[in-house]
C-alpha cells in the first residue's frame, strides 16, 4: 500500500470520527474540497462543513470503501455513503428535514496529493440516488425549506 493510499484511508477514519480539525489538517494550505453533486467548493476552515453537515444529518454515517486506485499523487476511491437520516440535511437549495430513512449512496472520490497532503478533493456522490432514497426526489420543492 502506497503512502498516499494509507494517508487517504486514514483521512476517511478522521472524517468517520468527526474530527473536524484533524480533517482540515489533512489538506494543504490552499487545499479544496468540491462537492460535485451540488457544485460547491470549500476552502480553509470551510473544508470541514460538508463533514459536519453530513454528520448532523446522518449521525451514524459510515463510508464503505470498495476500491482504491493510486497513480502517483492521484488517489481515486469508489465507495458508498451509508447512514440513517435522523437530522436536518443542509443543501445549497435549503434544509431537508429528517426522514428517518436509511441511505446507501454510491460515490467516487478523487484526491490530488501534494507533499503528503490533500491539494484537492473532488467528491462525486450520486445526488439523485440520495434524494431518491430519502423520498424527496419526486417532491423536492415540498421537502426543502429555503
Amino acid at each position: 500500500m502506497s503512502d498516499n493510499e494509507k494517508f487517504i484511508r486514514d483521512a476517511y477514519q478522521v472524517a468517520e470520527a468527526q474530527d473536524i480539525p484533524g480533517w482540515i489538517a489533512r489538506f494543504t494550505e490552499n487545499g479544496t474540497f468540491t462537492d460535485e453533486s451540488v457544485g460547491v467548493t470549500y476552502r480553509g476552515q470551510d473544508i470541514g462543513r460538508p463533514v459536519e453537515d453530513y454528520a448532523r444529518a446522518f449521525p451514524d454515517m459510515h463510508r464503505e470503501l470498495y476500491d482504491v486506485y493510486v497513480r502517483g499523487d492521484v488517489v481515486v476511491v469508489e465507495l458508498s455513503l451509508n447512514g440513517t437520516h435522523n437530522g436536518p440535511l443542509t443543501t445549497p437549495m435549503g434544509v431537508i428535514a429528517p426522514t428517518g430513512r436509511t441511505v446507501k449512496v454510491p460515490c467516487c472520490d478523487v484526491f490530488r496529493m501534494r507533499d503528503g497532503r490533500i491539494e484537492s478533493f473532488n467528491c462525486y456522490p450520486s445526488g439523485t440516488v440520495l434524494f431518491g432514497q430519502l423520498g424527496v426526489l419526486n417532491n423536492l420543492e415540498a421537502a426543502v425549506t429555503p
